[in-house]
């Protein structure tokens, strides 16, 4: 008997730890959206969350490189969102949920191409 409960304890522990390493997105604010155009330095398609780094240029803080955050690399596909709808040097626009704490960066959650091809709904910021 308590061989079975040490194994079925060590079994959940193992089971468990994966989702434990994830984290939550409150961190963004997903009620107010925003859009933002830039040069793409640099996108990572891949697992648990891609990653976008865009230099975006602006006003009041000039420009600089913001990494972005997305879904996971089979989600993002699922949505048509793939590797080869953008590369490196290209200007695109993205829709994001921004950081709640006002910083620079936000979660990916539509993307318009450079030829106009959009995934998720882009048009019209909120």
């Amino acid at each position: 008997m308590k061989k079975l409960l040490r194994n079925t304890l060590a079994l959940l522990v193992l089971v468990t730890t994966p989702v434990l390493a994830h984290h939550s997105a409150v961190q963004f604010d997903f009620a107010n959206t925003v859009l933002v155009t830039g040069l793409v330095k640099e996108a990572r398609f891949a697992n648990p969350h891609m990653r976008l780094i865009l230099e975006v240029t602006d006003e009041e803080r000039g420009t600089r490189d913001i990494e972005y955050e997305g879904h996971s690399r089979n989600n993002m596909v699922r949505q048509g969102l793939t590797p080869d709808l953008f590369g490196k040097g290209d200007t695109i626009t993205i829709r994001i949920a921004p950081m709640r704490n006002g910083s620079d960066g936000g979660y990916i959650t539509a993307v318009r191409s450079p030829e106009g091809v959009e995934v998720g709904r882009v048009t019209g910021a909120d």
